[in-house]
C-alpha cells in the first residue's frame, strides 16, 4: 500500500500500488486546479482508494461522481473522482510513497499552457483517446 496526503498533514489516504494508468494532463481545468502546467495523475478504481485520516476536512468541487478533492485546511489537491464516479485520479504530487507507475503520455496538449514546453519523448495527444 502507498500512503499519500496533503501538505499540512490533516489528510492521509492509502491506495494499492496497482494503478491502471498514469498520464500528464494538460487540459485547462488541470492547470487551473494545480496552478501548474499540467497534472500528473495515476488512475485506479474508486473502491481501492481509502481516506484514512481527515475525511472531515475534505473539500470537494464539482458533482458527486465528477469532482476534485482538496484538503480544506491547506488546499492541497489530492485526487479527482472521474468517469461516472468509478475511478479516482490521484494527484501524483500528493503521494508520499513512490509508486511503480510513471506517466506514459501527455494528454490534451492542444490546450496546454502556452508558456510550457514539453521536452520529453512521451507520446502526446490532443485529446484523450
Amino acid at each position: 500500500m502507498l500512503v499519500g496526503g496533503c501538505e499540512c498533514g490533516a489528510v492521509r489516504y492509502k491506495v494499492p500500488d496497482a494503478f491502471l494508468y498514469s498520464l500528464n494532463c494538460h487540459c485547462s481545468r488541470c492547470w487551473a486546479a494545480t496552478g501548474s502546467a499540467f497534472k500528473a495523475l495515476a488512475g485506479i478504481e474508486r473502491e481501492k482508494f481509502e481516506v484514512t485520516q481527515g475525511a472531515d476536512t475534505l473539500f470537494t468541487y464539482g458533482e458527486p461522481d465528477a469532482h476534485d478533492t482538496r484538503c480544506a485546511v491547506c488546499g492541497s489537491l489530492l485526487f479527482s473522482v472521474v468517469r461516472d464516479g468509478e475511478y479516482v485520479h490521484v494527484a501524483m504530487g500528493s503521494l508520499i510513497d513512490e509508486p511503480t507507475i510513471r506517466p506514459s503520455d501527455h494528454i490534451f496538449v492542444g490546450s496546454k499552457a502556452p508558456w510550457f514546453e514539453i521536452t520529453d519523448d512521451l507520446p502526446q495527444s490532443v485529446e484523450l483517446e
